[in-house]
C-alpha cells in the first residue's frame, strides 16, 4: 500500500509526522517545504516474475508465507504455528476427538496431525488418553492452559486474517473469500468421488 493521501484538513501533529517520515525537504525562508516524492517509474520485466504469477498454485504459496509471517509478527510472544492454533481450536469446539478425526476436521495426513499434537501435548496445550472403546486410538482434548492461549490470541488472530486481506476493498475481499470457499469445496468434492 502507498502512503495515505493527505487532505488540507489534517492536523499539524499529521503534516509534521509526515515531513518527518519524508527525506525529500528544503528549507526557504526559516521554514522547511516538503518536497512531493518522485513518481516511480515501472517496475523493470521480469521474465520470471511474468511466468509465475501466472500460477495460482505458486500465488496460493506465496499468499500463505505472506499470512504465516504476518500471524508470527502478532502472535511472537507465543511460540505456535497457525497450524497449531487450528488444532486448539478444533479441539476447544470438540473435545476429545480422536486423531483421525481431528486430522479429518483440519485436512491433516495422519502422521502431520501425530507431530502437531505430539508438540502440543509437550507444550502442556492438549492432553491424551486411550479410547477406550479402540485401545489403538488416543483421543485429545485442549487443556486450560491451551483454551487460555487461544483466548489470549484471539484479537492477535482475528488481526491476522484482517491484515492478510486488507489491501483489496471491502468488495473484493467478500469476492476473493466466496471464491476460495469455492474452490476449495469444489476440490473437497472431487477428492470424495475419487
Amino acid at each position: 500500500m502507498g502512503e495515505p493521501i493527505h487532505s488540507p484538513a489534517d492536523t499539524i501533529g499529521d503534516l509534521e509526522m509526515m515531513t518527518k517520515r519524508s527525506p525529500a525537504r528544503k528549507k526557504t525562508g526559516g521554514t522547511t517545504e516538503v518536497e512531493a516524492p518522485k513518481p516511480k517509474g515501472p517496475e523493470p520485466f521480469n521474465p520470471l516474475r511474468e511466468v509465475m504469477w501466472r500460477r495460482p498454485g505458486f500465488l496460493i504459496r506465496r499468499l500463505t508465507q505472506i499470512g504465516q509471517a504476518i500471524f508470527f509478527d502478532l502472535c511472537k510472544s507465543e511460540s505456535i504455528t497457525p497450524l497449531q492454533i487450528g488444532m486448539l481450536t478444533a479441539l476447544s469446539m470438540n473435545p476429545w476427538l480422536d486423531q483421525k478425526a481431528l486430522g479429518r476436521e483440519l485436512s491433516l495426513d495422519r502422521t502431520t496431525t501425530a507431530e502437531v499434537v505430539k508438540r502440543l501435548v509437550d507444550k502442556g496445550l492438549v492432553e491424551t488418553r486411550v479410547n477406550p472403546d479402540d485401545r489403538r486410538s488416543r483421543l485429545s482434548v485442549i487443556t486450560k492452559d491451551g483454551l487460555n492461549l487461544i483466548n489470549g490470541l484471539q484479537e492477535s488472530i482475528h488481526r491476522s486474517q484482517e491484515l492478510l486481506i486488507e489491501p483489496l476493498s471491502p468488495e473484493d475481499r467478500a469476492v476473493f473469500m466466496r471464491l476460495l470457499a469455492q474452490l476449495v469445496d469444489a476440490h473437497e468434492k472431487m477428492e470424495k468421488q475419487s
